[in-house]
Order: structure tokens, then sequence, then C-alpha cells
């Protein structure tokens, strides 16, 4: 999702994943990306820095773009949460569904 993400956004940004970055097999070919993250797992952190990519943490981050440019805050859906599924119509009336 991340390399499918950023491939819409312009080159040279850094994305910005406030959580864990995961390594996906299902991706044959990972993108040179610079990303941003609170922890990476081993795997995904050598298929990034094996692309020519670089993974860095929040504090580096700080350093290099105190003011956030140049960076893609990315983050996941917001209709997620659990309690966005009662949320509406109550049941039982018409177009509840």
């Amino acid at each position: 999702k991340l390399a499918k993400f950023m491939a819409k956004k312009k080159d040279g940004k850094i994305a910005v994943v406030v959580g864990t970055v995961t390594d996906d097999k299902r991706q044959y070919d990972v993108p040179k990306l610079s990303v941003c993250a609170l922890r990476f797992t081993e795997t995904a952190r050598a298929r990034i820095t094996k692309a020519g990519g670089e993974c860095i943490t929040f504090d580096k981050l700080a350093l290099r773009s105190p003011l956030g440019k140049g960076t893609v805050l990315l983050r996941g859906p917001v209709k997620a949460r659990e309690a966005e599924r009662y949320f509406g119509r109550a049941p039982g009336v018409p177009g509840s569904h």
C-alpha cells in the first residue's frame, strides 16, 4: 500500500507513517522510497534499503525537515473504527440498510 500510494505523489517526498511498516510478499518490486515510521520490521527495512530507499525515525525527520516540508502523512481509513458500524439510522427504520 505504501508504494502504491507514493507512486501517485511526487518523487522526493518522505512518506510518514505513525505506526509499524511491515513487509508485503505480494509486491515483487519495491520502488525507491524514503519512509519515516515508528518501527520497521527487519524484512521491510531490508527491502526498502535494497531498493535504494531509506528508513528513518521521527527524530531524524525532525532534524531534516523541522516544519514538515516535503513530507506526506499517511493514515488508515477513517471509517474503519468499530463504533462507525453503529452510526446511522435506527434498525428497522426504512432506509436503515
